[in-house]
């Protein structure tokens, strides 16, 4: 079984995998953040290991929730209408580059995966 295939238990991401993704999420990372992001991703997979070794009965419908809750105590869904920013100006100073009016957005060059 390789890096990049479905982990079992007990299996955690590996330092040559972890680099990988790092590198196609196009992070740059210290060598204290890495080491920090690659022991916290590793927590979680853990947790998540624990999770899924809990069993649970195969009748059991993926949608049920521990406590009840009743339709009538659901709040009532809100109407989705678009309602304009007061001041969009307001949300372009915060960016860190606009050009007439617009985000703009560094251009991420495309590698093709392998």
């Amino acid at each position: 079984m390789t890096d990049t295939e479905k982990s079992s238990e007990g299996q955690e991401i590996s330092r040559p995998l972890f680099d990988y993704l790092v590198q196609l999420a196009a992070l740059d990372l210290s060598e204290e953040q890495a080491q920090y992001l690659l022991r916290e991703l590793n927590h979680q997979l853990r947790a998540i290991q624990e999770l899924a070794a809990i069993p649970l009965d195969e009748q059991l419908p993926v949608t049920t929730h521990g406590v009840p809750f009743r339709s009538e105590d659901r709040p009532g869904l809100r109407a989705d209408k678009a309602q304009p920013f007061p001041d969009p100006q307001e949300i372009l100073h915060q960016a860190p580059k606009v050009e007439d009016d617009y985000f703009v957005v560094p251009d991420i060059p495309h590698t093709t995966l392998e």
